[in-house]
């Protein structure tokens, strides 16, 4: 009776070390699985141009105006970025939803409820859209990819620094970030544009120790009297640059500033410029570096 419950304790015993083991086989099974075949919702525009510089399927895209890479263009609309329609996203079953960090605030409770947990990538500047881009390079298997695309990104950093340093003096740079219902705010040193005026070797007039935008203020703008006036038309461009030139127009102030009356007054527009990081940075830097220091004197856009 011993030995049989001795060989039965032995079998109980296998039984469950292959229990154990085939857990952690199709629990990595499962791991693999979601990281070589995602289902990849991305709510941004900035996010969907990561991924189709990555190579990577998409099963959700933003609703936007902007044109769809190819690769994209049949794949289900999730709706706008600032208010993605929870419910479509839930439909799609996906293993991982992207925004960014500044819109962490419009993703509240609806997702929750749904037990879905959006990521936000960090791409406030340059430097946090390569750390990003480095990270999804190494978590989808898309090292070389990753590589390729920061190598555009440094070459036009690399440019723009050798074009700056044969200038004593950096221009004073004003960026506006214009918003629908002729309103905009003032773009500091924090702010994405702001980051592009520091890598092409501007100075910006209106830096702060942690915040990306702040009122604008017509005393300390007349006052800063920047060189160069850099207008980010954020949603709905054609609205926001009529509003911009109306004001140029009606205000006087304007008149006053040095970056008017020498038509160094610049337009940053989608997909080029927006007012996060993107993977069209390369030719953002190559843009703001030359309304900088122009070779040709310079004519406002």
């Amino acid at each position: 009776m011993k030995g049989s419950r001795k060989v039965g304790l032995i079998v109980l015993g296998l039984f469950a070390v292959i229990g154990i083991g085939l857990g952690l086989l199709f629990g990595f099974h499962s791991t693999n699985s979601k990281q070589s075949h995602p289902r990849i919702v991305a709510t941004t525009y900035a996010v969907v141009q990561i991924a189709d510089k990555l190579d990577l399927p998409l099963v959700g895209v933003p609703t936007t105006a902007n044109k769809m890479p190819v690769r994209y263009k049949n794949v289900t609309r999730v709706g706008s970025p600032m208010n993605p329609n929870v419910e479509k996203i839930a439909s799609l079953n996906p293993t991982v939803v992207y925004s960014v960090t500044t819109l962490k605030d419009q993703f509240g409770k609806a997702f929750s409820k749904r037990h879905i947990k959006p990521y936000f990538l960090n791409l406030t500047s340059v430097k946090a859209l390569e750390k990003t881009v480095t990270n999804m390079g190494y978590r989808y298997h898309r090292v070389s990819k990753a590589r390729a695309a920061l190598e555009e990104i440094n070459s036009a950093k690399n440019k723009a620094h050798t074009l700056a340093v044969h200038h004593q003096i950096k221009p004073k740079v004003l960026v506006l970030m214009g918003l629908p219902g002729a309103s905009y705010m003032i773009g500091t040193n924090h702010s994405y544009v702001g980051n592009l005026v520091s890598l092409a070797g501007g100075k910006n007039v209106f830096p702060s120790k942690n915040q990306e935008y702040i009122q604008p203020n017509d005393e300390a703008i007349k006052k800063a009297n920047p060189d160069v006036i850099l207008r980010l038309e954020h949603a709905l461009p054609k609205m926001v640059t009529a509003q911009f030139n109306q004001v140029f127009k009606s205000d006087s102030m304007w008149q006053t500033i040095s970056a008017v009356k020498k038509h160094r007054v610049y337009d940053l527009q989608e997909p080029d410029f927006d007012a996060t990081a993107n993977m069209r940075a390369a030719i953002a830097i190559n843009k703001v570096s030359r309304w900088l220091y122009p070779r040709d004197g310079g004519t406002a856009q």
